[in-house]
C-alpha cells in the first residue's frame, strides 16, 4: 500500500471515528440530562456528524476507486 494510500485510509478512520465519537457524546449527554445544547462546544458536536460522515463515505469511496484500479493495472501487467 502506497503513501497516499494509507494516509487516505488514516482520513476515513478519523474522520468516521470522530463522528461516531460526537453522536455517543450527544446519547451520554442526552442519558446524563443535558438539556441545553445551545452553548459551549454542543453546536459543534452537532456538526461533527452531519459532516464527517458523509467526508467519510466519500473518502471511503475514493479508497475503492484507488483500489480498483490498481488491482486491475497490476492484473493487466502480470499478463
Amino acid at each position: 500500500m502506497g503513501s497516499a494510500e494509507r494516509t487516505l485510509t488514516f482520513m476515513v478512520f478519523a474522520t468516521i471515528g470522530l463522528s461516531i465519537l460526537a453522536f455517543l457524546a450527544i446519547l451520554v449527554a442526552t442519558g446524563v440530562g443535558v438539556r441545553d445544547f445551545s452553548g459551549g462546544i454542543w453546536p459543534t458536536v452537532f456538526l461533527l456528524p452531519l459532516i464527517g460522515l458523509p467526508i467519510g463515505l466519500v473518502l471511503m469511496m475514493v479508497l475503492l476507486v484507488i483500489n480498483i484500479r490498481k488491482r486491475l493495472r497490476d492484473a493487466r501487467g502480470s499478463r
